[in-house]
């Protein structure tokens, strides 16, 4: 079993991040202090499946990237995510809404502008 701070430590330095890259860490209804959160996190857990340990509001918070719980049949990890940056072309499409063939493991809005 995993320990969830050396857990959360890691993914924060897979995206070249460290603890001194967050801003804060709670929900969307309050902060926890850092230290009281690195003293609780400091011990194993079982992110295998079956029920999830860790609450799925849980947020770890820098500037322009967040982190968050995920969990899928009961397997839970973090989740890192970048605030998106405005890409600077402007495209017209055709339609917002897909074939009934559609292979959905395709990025989908990009099928569906016009030919340039």
């Amino acid at each position: 079993m995993p320990n969830f701070k050396e857990e959360t430590l890691r993914v924060l330095e897979n995206r070249n991040k460290s603890i001194e890259d967050i801003r804060w860490i709670g929900c969307g209804c309050f902060k926890i202090e850092p230290e009281e959160f690195w003293k609780l996190a400091n011990r194993q857990y079982d992110n295998g499946y079956g029920g999830c340990e860790v609450p799925l509001d849980l947020l770890i918070v820098g500037d322009n990237w967040w982190m968050e719980r995920r969990e899928y049949d009961g397997a839970e990890w973090w989740e890192f995510r970048e605030q998106l940056v405005e890409p600077e072309k402007t495209l017209h499409i055709n339609t917002l809404f897909l074939k009934s063939d559609t292979n959905y493991d395709k990025e989908l809005l990009c099928e569906l502008m016009e030919d340039d």
